[in-house]
């Protein structure tokens, strides 16, 4: 099979494979993250505990999405790093590798939900509102494959250099949930199960169109075909060794959300909870930028490890770096001036008025927490795409969870400063974390410089491409 466009088009500048990755990917998870809104939307007119239950149940679905994308984040730096050694029989194999991966880990999760959700949910803080949370949160551990798959196919798809692919079956998802939300849960009175099945269904609908081009219009580079398949234990440890730090960051994410709601309660209150879930939802907006610019970043820096392009290389941190700062700052902004009609917009139905200004308080506050993320953000993303896993990791830990967990209970509890020192806490450690972590991958860049030299010169691109027998 010959290589197509999408192939050489992430295989020369940077810049543009960056911006033909990441722009689609931003309004791919723009919507995906609306959808989220207005799940807390329609949920709100359930009532205040419902809302309060998706905020803790939240966390454990980012999980399953984040494990997801630890697993395509493992395959796509490995399937990159094939690409840019024109390794192309390699990057075949390690699709199946990715997708065998993704089942196994599928049912291991499918056991947790079974005989452990219960638990987990006490564990968490969430007795008062169990109920709720195991309406949501059951549908989604016993159906997690549905979840997963998609986001492991899109991660493929990048690696090919099909953005449309990758993200047009995600916002068909996105869309379809919000039209099914109102449909479940009042429609058809199911409540906050209704919303979960909303999900469930939209995910499902949005992963048959992956599988339309893969297998009835083929008209992917990589063939999700069994024949490709050569059982080496190498590719499944190079997956696993971005894949795992890589979800293990994402359940950090979730961590990190989880202490927070617990030491809100703990200085304020549950009713805090639900305006906090509703601030933290636009947070998670704004981190957006850096997330798709990070899933481009892990391809396009990839190709340039897996060439030993060190001009490549640097241009991708750098640009990307940028990008991300520009894009964050400018959501930022757009948060802080409009926090109380953006909060009241998602909140009116339950008719609480105290709750639509709280949640505007916490946004306007909270936007401090991601100015300095695209730095951090960069980092962890460049060390997946070249293959450095646990370095990623360890940058991750160090920011959100030690540092930015550190201060927000340093402030909050230990110098008695309640809520207020939660978040401000939360913020110093967070931006603190995200500088420290663009130094190591500075450092990191001048070392790769100093080993492969600065290779300027151009490539052509004809001579890197071989043909793989159909």
């Amino acid at each position: 099979m010959e290589i197509n466009d999408n192939i050489e088009s992430i295989t020369g500048n940077p810049k543009k494979a960056i911006n033909k990755l990441a722009i689609p990917t931003i309004f791919s998870l723009l919507l995906m993250f609306l959808n989220n809104l207005i799940d807390s939307f329609w949920v709100s007119g359930i009532n205040a505990d419902a809302l309060a239950a998706l905020g803790f149940i939240t966390p454990l679905y980012l999980v399953v999405i984040g494990i997801g994308s630890g697993i395509g984040a493992g395959g796509n730096s490995l399937i990159s790093r094939y690409v840019g050694a024109s390794r192309f029989e390699d990057a075949h194999n390690a699709v199946i590798h990715t997708i065998i991966l993704t089942f196994i880990v599928s049912l291991l999760i499918l056991i947790i939900g079974i005989f452990f959700l219960d638990d987990l949910i006490i564990l968490f803080g969430a007795g008062e509102v169990i109920t709720y949370c195991l309406d949501y949160g059951q549908i989604i551990f016993l159906l997690n494959i549905v979840f997963l798959l998609p986001n492991v196919t899109a991660s493929i798809f990048r690696a090919e250099g099909d953005a449309g692919k990758a993200t047009h079956p995600l916002m068909l998802t996105a869309a379809l949930n919000m039209i099914l939300d109102p449909i479940f849960i009042y429609i058809l009175n199911l409540g906050i199960f209704g919303a979960a099945t909303a999900t469930v269904i939209s995910s499902l609908i949005g992963y048959l169109w992956m599988l339309y081009w893969i297998y009835i219009k083929k008209d992917t580079y990589f063939k999700f075909k069994v024949k490709y398949y050569k059982r080496k234990l190498e590719i499944y440890k190079e997956i696993l060794v971005v894949s795992l730090p890589a979800s293990f960051e994402e359940i950090i994410f979730a961590l990190v959300a989880i202490i927070l709601n617990y030491l809100i309660i703990t200085t304020s209150g549950v009713n805090e909870v639900a305006s906090f879930t509703i601030a933290w939802r636009f947070i998670s907006i704004a981190f957006l930028p850096c997330m798709a610019i990070g899933i481009a970043t892990i391809t396009v820096s990839g190709i340039a490890y897996g060439a030993k392009n060190a001009a490549n290389f640097d241009t991708t941190i750098k640009y990307s770096t940028m990008l991300s700062l520009i894009i964050t700052l400018l959501i930022l902004a757009s948060f802080f001036i409009f926090a109380y009609p953006l909060c009241e917009a998602f909140n009116y139905q339950a008719g609480n008025m105290e709750l639509v200004t709280r949640s505007a308080e916490i946004l306007q506050l909270l936007v401090f927490y991601n100015m300095l993320i695209p730095f951090g953000a960069t980092a962890a993303y460049t060390y997946q795409g070249v293959g450095s896993g646990f370095k990623s990791l360890g940058l991750t830990v160090l920011r959100e969870l030690i540092l930015s967990m550190f201060f927000a209970y340093l402030l909050g509890i230990t110098f008695n400063m309640g809520v207020f020192g939660v978040y401000l806490g939360a913020i110093i450690g967070m931006n603190i974390g995200s500088l420290i972590g663009f130094i190591f991958i500075l450092m990191f860049n001048r070392k790769f410089e100093k080993e492969v030299g600065n290779n300027n010169l151009p490539q052509k691109s004809d001579k890197r491409f071989k043909f793989i027998k159909e």
